[in-house]
């Protein structure tokens, strides 16, 4: 086993680098019962119909990668999805707090467009420094997310992870050892990537969205 320190934007991240081959498939759950434009973030909201159609295709889809865990936000909207994938792939299932999305306080459930215009424009000044009033720190976010993703390297097992906008900006690019943006584009609603690791030097290469 070789190890390998990364440095990241807050701070160095240990990545491990195994001779075994295993993948990472990163899901984003569905799009959900609320009108577009509405800041939801730690509010547990329901699945927009037709979800179940989806999930069972990501489980055909996943099913080649033989994924040995089931990994999800314990939000609702992740966790339904995580646990029917689980039931068709025959897989446990973990609910990980480090996966839920970013707390957004007093914001959540108000449309983007009623948060003021000053506050957003001291976020997008100050992304790991700034939290919405009650809420959460990028710094907090990045943290949580990078820690989950040293487990996943450290088990090096092929597995699905079932998540938010926030982490899922972040978390490719930590798995591969890269800078992760906090202003990234975040994946849309049930978009899906698979990162695949292998290899003495540790590559990571995204194979899929």
């Amino acid at each position: 086993m070789q190890i390998t320190n990364l440095k990241g934007p807050h701070g160095i991240i240990h990545i491990r680098s195994h001779n075994t081959l295993f993948q990472v498939a990163l899901l984003r759950h569905p799009p959900v019962s609320l009108p577009a434009g509405t800041c939801y973030g730690r509010t547990d909201i329901a699945l927009a119909p037709g979800w179940e159609s989806w999930a069972e295709a990501q489980a055909v889809r996943l099913e080649p990668i033989a994924p040995a865990q089931v990994w999800s936000s314990p939000a609702s909207r992740c966790a339904v999805v995580a646990g029917m994938l689980a039931a068709r792939l025959d897989l446990p299932l973990t609910l990980d707090e480090r996966l839920q999305e970013i707390a957004f306080g007093e914001w959540e459930g108000q449309a983007w467009n009623d948060v003021p215009r000053a506050a957003l424009d001291r976020w997008a000044l100050d992304p790991p420094g700034f939290s919405p009033p009650g809420g959460e720190t990028g710094t907090q976010l990045m943290a949580r997310v990078a820690d989950f993703g040293r487990m996943l390297i450290g088990q090096s097992r092929s597995c699905i992870v079932v998540s938010h906008g926030g982490p899922l900006r972040l978390l490719p690019a930590l798995l591969q050892g890269q800078a992760a943006d906090l202003l990234a584009r975040p994946p849309e609603p049930g978009q899906h990537s698979i990162i695949t690791f292998g290899g003495r030097t540790g590559d990571c290469r995204k194979i899929g969205t």
